[in-house]
């Protein structure tokens, strides 16, 4: 048995006289119909809504960040605030201190008379009350 189909070599020669045979074939072109002008103008709506809802959104959005951004400086200058508070609070607290005031009063010159009022000394001989019964 012959070795046929592995080997060019051992498949049997063509015929010289066949001449190729052409055959004419016909190919047929579809066309698609184009989409209507109504048809079109829906799609472009459509994607215009989208479009449309989808900036709504996203400008939504950022003004809810900038809304939270102020809400946190807002909580922040609050804080800030109270800290300042209780600081001043304690500075009042240290000025009105009784002791703090008499020894103020004594080095700017005012003494205290024995019927309780305080008495101011001006630049004269003259020495003023500060408080009248």
């Amino acid at each position: 048995m012959a070795y046929v189909n592995g080997n060019l070599a051992l498949q049997p020669k063509r015929k010289q006289n066949q001449q190729q045979v052409i055959r004419e074939t016909k190919k047929v072109v579809v066309t698609r119909k184009s989409i209507p002008v109504q048809e079109k103008l829906l799609y472009l709506f459509t994607v215009l809504m989208c479009v449309v809802v989808a900036g709504v959104i996203i400008f939504r959005y950022a003004q809810i960040y900038d809304m939270n951004l102020e809400i946190k400086q807002l909580n922040n200058d609050y804080q800030a605030m109270n800290v300042e508070m209780e600081e001043l609070k304690k500075q009042v607290e240290m000025l009105s201190d009784p002791e703090r005031i008499r020894k103020m009063a004594e080095t700017q010159g005012m003494v205290s008379s024995l019927e309780g009022g305080i008495t101011v000394k001006t630049g004269d001989d003259e020495i003023k009350s500060a408080m009248r019964e």
